[in-house]
């Protein structure tokens, strides 16, 4: 029941991860909301690495390693994503401040836009040991 229960908490949180954003319309209601979904699914994930650790044939097997090896890569790809997002913002943000962007900036409306701020202690990957 447990393992039914961490698989189906697994695909819930992934399924809520899948949210897309608006670049032009976002905000941070929609950043926050964003944020949450992907702390769920790291919460979930680390739930799998739990269970590995209970069942010493899981981690021996290649699916889980291939599992394992994929979280990672999917770890990775959202740190470089969020990081190349928080650089566009800036670069955005900067030019809407200086002469003559900003004088377009504010005659079509050009509004500051929010970063994707993480909360603290969830940038660290969670250590598992086999």
């Amino acid at each position: 029941a447990h393992e039914q229960e961490t698989l189906n908490a697994v695909i819930a949180a992934r399924a809520n991860a899948a949210i897309k954003l608006d670049a032009e319309n976002l905000t941070a209601e929609q950043l926050a909301e964003f944020e949450k979904a992907q702390n769920e699914l790291k919460a979930a994930t680390t739930s799998v690495f739990a269970l590995a650790e209970a069942y010493p044939d899981l981690k021996a097997n290649t699916n889980f390693l291939d599992l394992q090896a994929q979280l990672e890569g999917t770890e990775n790809r959202i740190a470089v994503a969020r990081k190349d997002f928080n650089e566009a913002v800036k670069e955005y943000n900067l030019k809407i401040k200086r002469f003559p962007s900003n004088i377009f900036a504010g005659l079509f409306g050009f509004d500051k836009k929010v970063y994707f701020e993480i909360q603290q202690g969830v940038e660290a990957v969670p250590t598992v040991e086999f």
